[in-house]
């Protein structure tokens, strides 16, 4: 048999995932590692993505998901693009095991046949305030009668956690979400008018299949805005996430990456963390489509430098910790597909 055919072969067999219910997984019988806080299905997912940038195309998988209790066959692409390839389908209960409910409540499982006792409804009961009890100590023997009862201490309610900091969308997100809009518009009122017809034209450049036209006309709207503006102005960063997204789109990760990330150190520096938390994310999602070990690894120590430094300060970043302990577990990958390249 020729290797091509074999290859070929092997790229059409799905790739067995196992997600175990105690947290941990295997890829093709490889264990996956993440992070201690990282959810294993973004570890599996992150995992996967890799392989398919590795191979350079879309990889077929085959997840046996014991903590969901269902069997799901996935597609995974290059950037990061997943989809269901059929209908899930429920995994069939171990012997002797009880299945655990998935949406629907109902009365508790009968375990070896006994008849269950009925649960005595409790009523919830009032709270005001914080209640501490200061139990005497153990003794032995009867206790007198004149003895005091436990004393009941009343303290002022705890305050109010505060809400956590929202999460914005990444700008690739939102570029793509305002390219849909039927009136697009810009960030500022002296600026509008350049973004409107800058972002009109480069859309129906995009619906078109002319993204190469689309890269150039939003440098031109760049270069435009920022003679007109100064390269600082709102309108200016705007039209380069455009630029961003769009050297994304046309197979460049690597210039929308430098893009994103020169962004969100500019949005850091005049004091728009939420802003600069979006451009840091879209900067990792092009990250992401990097299949060269050696350069993800360079473009990841330089994410994850910014990356951090904005997560010790308060905003969306601190916030939202897991997407920078997955972007230090993807580094682990990396260092460990680096060295098998050089060995």
């Amino acid at each position: 048999m020729s290797r091509l055919s074999f290859e070929k072969r092997r790229a059409d067999r799905p790739v067995q995932v196992r997600v175990s219910a105690t947290g941990t997984a295997s890829v093709a019988g490889a264990p996956v590692l993440r992070a201690p806080d990282e959810d294993i299905h973004d570890a599996v997912l992150d995992h996967l993505r890799d392989l398919a940038t590795s191979h350079g195309a879309p990889i077929r998988a085959t997840i046996h998901d014991d903590a969901a209790g269902c069997l799901v066959p996935l597609e995974i692409s290059p950037d990061g693009t997943t989809r269901m390839t059929g209908e899930p389908t429920r995994l069939p209960a171990a012997p002797g095991t009880v299945q655990p409910p998935r949406g629907v409540f109902g009365p508790p499982p009968v375990m070896g046949g006994a008849t269950a006792e009925p649960i005595p409804e409790q009523k919830p009961r009032a709270a005001s305030g914080t209640v501490n009890f200061r139990k005497p100590k153990p003794d032995s023997g009867p206790k007198p009668a004149p003895e005091p009862a436990p004393e009941l201490v009343l303290g002022p309610k705890p305050a109010p956690e505060a809400e956590p900091e929202p999460i914005p969308p990444s700008r690739f997100d939102a570029i793509a979400e305002e390219m849909l809009a039927e009136v697009p518009v810009g960030e500022t009122a002296d600026g509008a008018q350049v973004w409107t017809t800058a972002l009109g034209r480069v859309g129906d450049a995009v619906r078109d299949g002319e993204v190469e036209r689309a890269a150039e006309l939003a440098s031109r709207a760049v270069a435009k805005a920022s003679g007109a503006l100064g390269p600082r102005h709102p309108e200016v960063l705007h039209l380069r996430e455009l630029c961003a997204y769009i050297a994304y789109l046309t197979g460049d990760p690597a210039r929308a990456f430098d893009l994103s990330l020169d962004l969100a150190r500019k949005r850091a520096e005049s004091g728009d963390p939420a802003a600069a938390y979006s451009n840091v994310r879209s900067a990792a999602t092009a990250w992401r489509a990097v299949g060269d070990a050696e350069q993800a690894l360079r473009m990841g120590r330089e994410l994850i430098d910014v990356w951090t430094a904005l997560a010790s300060q308060p905003g969306p970043a601190a916030s939202d910790p897991r997407p920078l302990e997955s972007a230090h577990t993807r580094m682990t990958r990396l260092t460990a597909r680096a060295a098998a390249a050089e060995a």
